[in-house]
């Protein structure tokens, strides 16, 4: 009866070939991880400004409806397009994303006029977006799809969703919808552009 238990536990325990492919996987995730923190954070860029300038800054931002940091990224990217050669395929990817950003934007303006309004609105601003063929053609080409590597595609899509559903949000005048305990609330849906956004609520 021995014998019998101690095979049962070693047909019930992997053996160390088997193991192997699991810990190389949880290696290769780790170091993804480790290489997109690596680049995020090279990515991040901090400089100090004159008063005056920030505050002129501050100012034409908030002019434009925006935030500081995504105005001045938004000053960064024109320059980019504009100073890069005709055909550059990162200025071409840049206008793409900007074409995809101010056509979300409008699209916001229109559905809130007209009245339609709800938690969802997000996502359902985004639902009216992906019929237009043309937008569904510069959002492929806004996260790189051209470029033919999926991978750095579908990693691109995340900080452009992230940037779209706060820009939809602004054009709202609304704000996130938090629960009883605090905690921001989110939808999550399948088969969309967005799989998760942040519910949102009018504010006060």
């Amino acid at each position: 009866m021995v014998q019998n238990s101690e095979k049962s536990a070693a047909e019930e325990t992997p053996a160390a070939g088997e193991a192997a492919p699991v810990r190389n996987k949880a290696k290769m995730a780790a170091k993804r991880l480790e290489k997109r923190k690596r680049i995020a954070e090279a990515n991040k860029m901090s400089f100090i400004l004159e008063t005056g300038v920030r505050k002129f800054v501050a100012a034409e931002a908030k002019a434009a409806g925006m935030d500081v940091a995504p105005f001045l990224q938004k000053i960064v990217e024109n320059h980019v397009m504009e100073a890069a050669p005709a055909g550059n395929p990162l200025a071409e990817r840049l206008k793409a994303k900007r074409a995809v950003l101010d056509y979300a934007v409008n699209l916001a303006r229109k559905v809130d006029a007209d009245g339609d309004f709800d938690e969802h609105f997000i996502g359902n601003v985004m639902k009216k977006a992906a019929q237009d063929a043309e937008f569904n053609s510069l959002y492929q080409m806004a996260v790189g799809v051209a470029d033919d590597n999926p991978k750095r595609a579908f990693r691109a899509r995340a900080p452009l969703n992230q940037q779209l559903g706060r820009l939809i949000k602004r054009a709202a005048g609304a704000k996130s919808k938090r629960d009883d305990s605090g905690k921001i609330m989110r939808a999550q849906v399948q088969g969309e552009l967005l799989s998760t956004y942040t519910l949102l609520a009018k504010a006060a």
